[in-house]
């Protein structure tokens, strides 16, 4: 793999921008480069520059295009892309009615290659370089989407959904099966390439306290893996979660108390804390994942995050599909922002933009890896064309600042925005 030389304006973080300044968080270089040399970054600068230091490097000029570290998604169920967008359900019932219908075809492992192969040419087309997903309960449909990125070269996260209980039984497993499936998965993907594996319980409702047990001592076997699984989505929700478990303290406590609780949990949605969650969270540093067309979708509620994000807790942003209505992480910025409004909050475009691409990172704990521009880091890139359509061409020429330039794409770009991906520094 030779030298690769990527010109265009780069966009890199220099700072969280919810921690310092939004305006000066992050640097843009007009006719800047990227150069790239073994898959990783390894200069960033003055394109010109650059260009007459390494005159053997391949050349992508991409002109005036937004050169961006790729989207990440942190949360998202790839066995439900062909049913995204399903009409008329709140989280129960829709799982009843769409989802486990749904996740049952995966006993096929054909089809469940499809799906994978699908959802990837999906996300990559919307700017989505790397992805945490829920798989199934079926062992193969892991190995369906960890084959499907190791062929592309991709960083992916994803695990096998666990569930013994208030399921079809096609779809149920058992504590020890959870448990031994789990750790097959584990031993045979985790590190291998770019991908890791997820330890993932659905929910408490659809786990026993045996099979919360078993994959709380497969974590604790573990710890270098992530967790992930929903926490406190709907109310209706946590009223059923409060009857399943009478003893629990709250939501959180069904995975406290079964040792799924910890620094590298990944709990989805988050909307409906209380004061003893939000803190425990925090003392942890647990990720929070914001799904917000999800919320929106199925009704679910507001995400806090002014409060959140005041208080220190990490967060990550994630499309949720197929309960998000959307494959663009640009979508998704949107919705953050609208919620942001209802909730008093108007969060800054620098502050979306690093929620779906640093932030996001940090929370999967690679951070190092991607999420932004810097050498030594893994060279996921995005081209944007932020004129993609005449109405966002027309707003973006009134614009007096870079943020206020990149916002209509923010607010109405899609997949036409995404000019080029570069994953591991090969062109997609």
């Amino acid at each position: 793999m030779g030298k690769r030389l990527i010109l265009g304006r780069v966009l890199r973080f220099e700072a969280s921008p919810f921690v310092q300044e939004p305006e000066t968080s992050a640097t843009l270089i007009n006719g800047g480069g990227v150069l790239i040399e073994g898959g990783l970054i390894s200069e960033v600068g003055d394109g010109a520059a650059l260009r007459r230091k390494h005159p053997d490097a391949d050349v992508d000029d991409t002109g005036g295009s937004l050169i961006s570290a790729g989207f990440v998604d942190a949360h998202a169920h790839y066995p439900q892309t062909a049913m995204i967008a399903s009409w008329g359900k709140r989280l129960i019932d829709w799982l009843e009615s769409y989802t486990f219908p749904e996740e049952m075809r995966f006993d096929a492992s054909e089809y469940a290659r499809d799906i994978a192969e699908r959802w990837l040419d999906l996300i990559t087309a919307n700017g989505t370089t790397s992805a945490a997903t829920y798989c199934t309960s079926h062992p193969q449909s892991v190995d369906a989407v960890f084959e499907a990125a190791r062929a592309r070269g991709m960083r992916l996260f994803a695990g096998k959904t666990c569930m013994d209980r208030n399921a079809p039984k096609a779809l149920c497993d058992t504590a020890q099966r959870a448990y031994d499936e789990s750790r097959d998965l584990l031993l045979r993907w985790h590190g291998e390439g770019r991908l890791s594996y997820v330890i993932t319980p659905r929910f408490s409702p659809t786990s026993t306290p045996e099979q919360l047990d078993a994959l709380g001592t497969l974590w604790a076997e573990h710890p270098e893996c992530l967790m992930q699984t929903h926490l406190s989505e709907q109310t209706d929700e946590i009223a059923w979660v409060r009857a399943l478990f009478p003893n629990a303290r709250d939501y959180l406590d069904t995975y406290e108390s079964h040792g799924l609780l910890g620094g590298r949990g990944l709990y989805g949605h988050a909307i409906h804390l209380e004061p003893r969650e939000r803190d425990r969270l925090h003392e942890f540093g647990a990720g929070l994942v914001h799904c917000p067309t999800s919320n929106t979708f199925i009704g679910s509620g507001l995400f806090d995050m002014g409060g959140l994000k005041s208080a220190g807790h990490h967060v990550g942003l994630a499309t949720d599909t197929g309960g998000g209505s959307s494959f663009s992480m640009l979508r998704t910025m949107a919705a953050t922002y609208e919620i942001g409004q209802l909730s008093g909050r108007a969060l800054h475009p620098a502050e979306l933009w690093w929620l779906a691409t640093a932030g996001s990172a940090e929370v999967l704990h690679v951070g190092d890896k991607i999420g932004n521009i810097i050498p030594g880091m893994e060279a996921d890139l995005i081209a944007l064309d932020l004129a993609s359509t005449p109405a966002i061409s027309q707003r973006a020429t009134r614009a007096v600042s870079f943020w206020e330039e990149v916002f209509p794409t923010i607010m109405m770009g899609d997949d036409r925005a995404i000019r080029q991906v570069w994953i591991g520094g090969e062109k997609v």
